[in-house]
């Protein structure tokens, strides 16, 4: 199974790659915001908490998440590898959904 921090990495590299960014997103006195903003050449702007396959999105970041999507910013929680595919799908960047969908699988296929 990767480690948040490998998806987080990998969310980096594939945002940079289609020309964004993908900032840190920690904010001082507000705990449970999501673990990244990140900002696309299309002018749009999302939020991102990511987690392990199996992680659990804690009751304030669920709260946050309630919070940002109320004032009509974009929030998705992203589940491993399959959600990080969903999220590059979801936001018109197929080929980096490919690319991590095939990470995925070898990864399952080295673990059989």
């Amino acid at each position: 199974m990767m480690r948040e921090r490998d998806i987080e990495q990998l969310l980096v590299r594939e945002v940079r790659k289609n020309g964004g960014r993908a900032y840190k997103f920690i904010s001082p006195g507000n705990d449970g915001v999501p673990d990244r903003i990140v900002l696309m050449p299309d002018g749009k702007i999302y939020f991102v908490e990511l987690k392990t396959l199996h992680g659990k999105e804690s009751a304030l970041q669920h709260a946050q998440r309630r919070r940002i999507s109320e004032l009509g910013q974009i929030v998705f929680v992203v589940y491993g590898l399959k959600g990080l595919a969903d999220f590059f799908k979801a936001t018109g960047f197929p080929e980096s959904s490919d690319l991590i969908a095939a990470i995925a699988e070898k990864m399952r296929e080295e673990q059989a």
